[in-house]
């Protein structure tokens, strides 16, 4: 087994990325946390959300970063940033936001998650002289708390989108 790489993204990553991001998803809210999305809620945001095609588009995004944590080919993490699109009364054009941060149940442990943020943390601030954001699902106490530990603070909440089905999620922010 070799080495862990973390690289930034590439197009052809698109489908690599959708397997390891919808299996975590679901295992993390659906099987972890329990939500009880609606299937047909589910189904339509895993399409919208997770698919090949819907990350090819993401990762062909203007103002966006990706970064992959992988071994042999295998993507074990990812994190995405970009300009903010939380919704924040407070909130300014050119700051930034973390969007996404998901680690793989086999390779978490291996420090994935905390390299990833600190990446993506040093993007974000290289990236904007504004605050930095990121929106957390409110249940999610072991993300709220890593956030904070890196001087995040609960700035609002509100309500994302998973099809019809409304998650209640907490808006953080560092300056």
């Amino acid at each position: 087994m070799s080495e862990i790489v973390i690289r930034p993204a590439r197009p052809d990553d698109a489908p690599a990325l959708s397997e390891m991001g919808s299996r975590s998803f679901l295992e993390t809210f659906v099987d972890g946390f329990g939500i009880p999305y609606p299937k047909a809620d589910l189904d339509a945001f895993m399409e919208d959300s997770w698919s090949a095609a819907a990350f090819s588009k993401k990762l062909d995004e203007p103002g966006a970063a990706w970064w992959v944590a992988e071994r042999d080919g295998a993507i074990l993490a990812f994190a995405n940033v970009g300009p903010n699109g939380l919704p924040h009364p407070e909130a300014k054009d050119g700051e930034t936001e973390l969007r996404r941060l998901y680690v793989d149940r086999t390779a978490q442990g291996l420090g994935l998650g905390t390299k990833l943020l600190k990446l993506s943390l040093d993007w974000m601030a290289a990236h904007t002289t504004g605050a930095q954001w990121i929106g957390v699902w409110s249940g999610n106490l072991k993300a709220q708390k890593l956030y904070q530990a890196y001087g995040f603070e609960k700035a609002g909440e509100y309500q994302y989108p998973v099809g019809s089905w409304l998650d209640d999620e907490f808006i953080l922010r560092r300056a």
